[in-house]
């Protein structure tokens, strides 16, 4: 097991074909889904005025984390940062 924190800040491009950016969207979101039904995308949070989000993934290794990202539909139109995670020592829980 693998902890990943990511913040995925997405930038569509604004003459993007509006069919285009719906089908798009659309695929993002049944991915994504899909990834925490998995149990891979623990935690996803939009952040408050932007096109942006903070997420933690729970993976195998950074490949898998890698490949994962690599795979959003949104990857294309997307800055990531990514923090590697590993338990604190005053954490209780």
């Amino acid at each position: 097991m693998a902890l990943f924190h990511v913040r995925m800040d997405v930038n569509l491009p604004h003459d993007l074909d509006p069919a285009v950016r719906d089908d798009t969207i659309a695929r993002e979101k049944a991915y994504s889904q899909e990834l925490q039904r998995q149990g891979k995308w623990v935690h996803i949070w939009r952040i408050v005025g932007k096109y942006s989000n903070i997420s933690i993934f729970d993976v195998d290794s950074a490949d898998e984390l890698h490949e994962i990202l690599w795979n959003l539909p949104l990857f294309a139109y997307m800055t990531v940062e990514i923090n590697a995670l590993t338990r604190h020592p005053s954490a209780i829980a």
